[in-house]
């Protein structure tokens, strides 16, 4: 062969060493190589949320990827290993906003665990519509989140939107839980914290106690109505029906309860109103009836609002924990398994010891 031949027969494989020289593997060869389409290895090399996608196509074009020397994304390449990385974008939906300060401290203590590992939290209004769900996390997804958080104001079962049950990232529930508990969820412990409240007032030597509770369709009145008879069965203290007063977690619910309270033909030494808010009112009807806080009347409230430090004598009361759930919801997000089926956690409502308990007169 002379040397015009070799060159000739040379060409293809110096055309390839030049076209392996120059230019890069890109997803389209990965694509050939593993038999998918270029979108797929964009959605897991760019470790795209929302996406389903079985773990062996993964595999593979992590493998073919390496192998034809193609640079893989230091993101993508953590999620490959299964390590939590940083920079996560949680999206944060709840259905009331404005009508309280808990979803504040919700999404403070989420936002300040999930900026110290270098994520963000993007939040959202729903207003319970359906349809703007769905709109929502759509938009979230789109925009890259890596969870999203699901918050409703009122504690209670909620049915998990169709899109949350279909899209491929962790979904977290705060103050609600799913049907089945379907997916992981954390709560106040009410039941507890009814019954830490009452137990307190017993344990200063009250016996005859009054409650003032939420609205009654309500989990949270329910549990804590629950609490406040189990601190009386602890103690061997007969629970009575005339004790308990309904209300409707407004100031002026306190007040109509208190002053019906006080006009009972045997005045009870103490009362528990199920939040701050009642227990402003029974201040002004106790305060109006000629009592003094806590020397004639011990006052315990729930919820630790602002008001609480500033009320006179100052309420006890007990810490409503949202900053504390959504500091359990990024340390779930940072562990980097959040499980498919999870047990609901329930988290300390803890007593808050003022100036509004203590002893009753002999």
């Amino acid at each position: 062969m002379d040397s015009i031949d070799k060159k000739r027969s040379n060409a293809p494989a110096n055309r390839r060493l030049k076209e392996g020289v120059e230019r890069r593997a890109t997803m389209t060869d990965i694509a050939r190589e593993v038999g998918c389409s270029q979108a797929t290895v964009s959605f897991v090399l760019n470790n795209a949320p929302g996406i389903r996608l079985s773990d062996e196509t993964r595999r593979r074009v992590f493998e073919t990827a390496r192998r034809i020397g193609y640079d893989v994304p230091s993101a993508a390449r953590t999620v490959e290993s299964g390590r939590p990385g940083r920079g996560q974008h949680i999206a944060f939906l709840v259905d009331q906003l404005s009508t309280s300060p808990e979803a504040v401290q919700a999404i403070e203590g989420l936002s300040q665990a999930a900026q110290a590992a270098g994520g963000l939290v993007f939040v959202a209004q729903s207003r319970g519509d359906e349809e703007t769900e769905r709109d929502l996390v759509e938009a979230f997804v789109r925009q890259g989140a890596t969870a999203i958080v699901y918050m409703t104001i009122f504690t209670r079962e909620v049915k998990l939107p169709k899109i949350l049950q279909d899209i491929d990232i962790p979904v977290l529930l705060l103050n609600c839980y799913a049907v089945g508990q379907a997916v992981p969820a954390v709560v106040p412990s009410e039941i507890a914290g009814g019954q830490r409240a009452t137990h307190h007032l017993i344990s200063k030597g009250h016996q005859r106690i009054a409650t003032i509770t939420g609205e009654v369709w309500m989990e949270a009145a329910q549990d804590r109505l629950k609490g406040y008879r189990r601190a009386l069965a602890t103690a061997d203290i007969p629970f009575d029906d005339d004790l308990v007063f309904a209300g409707d977690w407004s100031a002026s619910a306190g007040y109509e309860a208190t002053r019906k309270i006080l006009d009972l033909p045997e005045v009870p030494t103490a009362i528990f109103c199920q939040n701050d808010r009642m227990a402003i009112g029974c201040y002004e009807a106790l305060k109006e009836a000629g009592y003094q806080i806590p020397r004639d009347m011990s006052v315990v409230g729930y919820d630790d609002e602002e008001i609480a430090r500033h009320l006179h004598p100052q309420l006890t009361t007990s810490v409503l924990p949202h900053r504390a759930m959504g500091q359990w919801i990024a340390e779930q997000l940072a562990d980097g398994q959040v499980e498919a089926r999870y047990p609901l956690t329930k988290l300390e409502c803890p007593l808050v010891e003022r100036a509004s308990v203590e002893k009753p007169r002999s």
